[in-house]
């Protein structure tokens, strides 16, 4: 569904309109094109630091203008805040910090460049998880790093982002697909969000097509948010199973002939699920998105027993099981990965909608407490919630809830399924078992809960 006033607020008339009555002027954000190659189309700055130097030994793969501070310990050509040269991405190595005079660090950094950043740059904080053992003062500096970088994607226009990562001293060797992600416009409507990066020894062979050889099965997949979930997967290399229930057989199959893939129809709710969806698996799978589900929404006092046992049975209940199923059977690959599709509404809470977020809450429960399961045997399980996203769904709400539901983010605008689909995909990645029993939120930084 297109937004119009987007198209309205970027506008020679639009924006001269929209600057003198002060209405937000949302961006055009620059998403993955199919074809393209570089994963940043301009300027890298890397600041200095022991992750950034990490980092500048594969930096030219990133972009092809990596650029580095004056005395860091790096042979990158340097930038200064008189350099000419604009910038697209930006990664600041906050690892050392561990006192609280050392996060001066950050305002001495961040505000001078500020000014110098391209129309949809991605900036990116490094931190490093204290151990136990951790001096107190250090445990406080870290932590203070959310609030800034929370706060800070909030001030940021033109449709940039900015994320948090604290890294593992294991973590290092996730880093590329780390910054693959976040520095590039896969990751245009993710912003001031904080993830844990941990060990992972697998590697992606071949950037191009990092899902290559793997099978995925993506749950409700035969339109909207399943079906881009499995275009993109499939552009990235991965032969895909699509389940729906067989009502939806007709667009499942028209989009498995698309992609190339394979069908079933399968109630996910039957009792005889279980078996049949272990059945059509013979060779075992490697990827598995639970994306189907159902809203029935009512205030709590006005919700029937179907209403809330039926949202309960699709969105939280039956992913459980065959979760579980998979794993126990064996069918799950011991580097699997799976990815719930969870909501922003299980962070926030949601008026009308007690029965949608306790599930998907669940659900983030779900890989939270899987996860040191899956970890034994190499296998991964993470949680995604969606914020605002544009679909058919989502035109049916009501102008007025539809609009704030847009702006109500630090981007100003709903975001796409593709924008869902670019986050699964990378947590299907097999270096990407490096995260594990978190939740990433795709909102566009909504300013609804925390």
């Amino acid at each position: 569904m297109s937004d119009p006033y987007i198209d309205f607020a970027n506008s020679g008339i639009g924006r001269r309109i929209a600057g003198a009555v002060g209405l937000p002027t949302p961006a055009r954000l620059e998403r993955w094109q199919a074809g393209r190659q570089q994963v940043i189309e301009g300027a890298l700055l890397l600041g200095n630091g022991p992750l950034c130097a990490e980092i500048a030994r594969f930096a030219s793969k990133l972009s092809q203008q990596p650029l580095g501070l004056t005395g860091a310990d790096t042979d990158l050509p340097t930038w200064s805040t008189n350099s000419p040269v604009p910038l697209k991405a930006v990664v600041f190595d906050a690892s050392l910090i561990v006192t609280l005079e050392d996060l001066d660090q950050l305002r001495v950094f961040f505000a001078p460049l500020l000014r110098h950043l391209q129309p949809s740059a991605h900036l990116l904080i490094l931190g490093r998880t204290p151990g136990p053992t951790a001096a107190p003062e250090a445990q406080i500096a870290q932590r203070a790093l959310e609030g800034f970088s929370r706060s800070l994607a909030k001030e940021l226009r033109n449709g940039a982002t900015l994320q948090l990562v604290y890294v593992d001293h294991e973590g290092g060797d996730a880093l590329e697909g780390l910054l693959r992600f976040f520095l590039s416009p896969k990751s245009a409507y993710v912003s001031g969000q904080v993830l844990r990066l941990g060990a992972g020894a697998a590697k992606v062979e071949d950037w191009t097509r990092p899902l290559a050889g793997r099978k995925a099965l993506i749950t409700g997949a035969a339109r909207g948010i399943g079906a881009a979930i499995a275009e993109t997967l499939a552009r990235d290399g991965a032969s895909v199973h699509l389940l729906d229930v067989p009502s939806a057989r007709s667009d499942l199959q028209a989009l498995a002939a698309r992609l190339n893939g394979k069908t079933i129809d399968l109630d996910i709710c039957a009792e005889d699920a279980v078996p049949r969806l272990i059945e059509a698996l013979p060779d075992g799978i490697d990827i598995v998105v639970h994306n189907a589900g159902i809203i029935r929404d009512k205030t709590l006092i006005n919700m029937s027993v179907e209403q809330w046992n039926s949202v309960m049975e699709v969105n939280l209940k039956a992913p459980s099981r065959l979760t579980e199923a998979l794993f126990e059977s064996g069918t799950l690959a011991n580097d699997g990965r799976v990815i719930l599709l969870s909501s922003t509404s299980a962070i926030a809470g949601n008026r009308g909608q007690c029965n949608y977020a306790a599930s998907k809450a669940g659900l983030i429960g779900l890989a939270q407490a899987w996860a040191p399961r899956l970890a034994a045997r190499g296998a991964s399980i993470n949680a995604v919630a969606p914020g605002f996203i544009e679909t058919h769904m989502t035109a049916q709400i009501p102008f007025a809830l539809r609009e704030a539901g847009r702006r109500l983010s630090s981007l100003g605008q709903g975001g796409l399924p593709q924008d869902v689909a670019e986050v699964v995909a990378w947590l299907a990645q097999p270096g990407s078992g490096a995260i594990n029993g978190q939740v990433l939120r795709v909102c566009g930084q909504s300013l609804v809960g925390a």
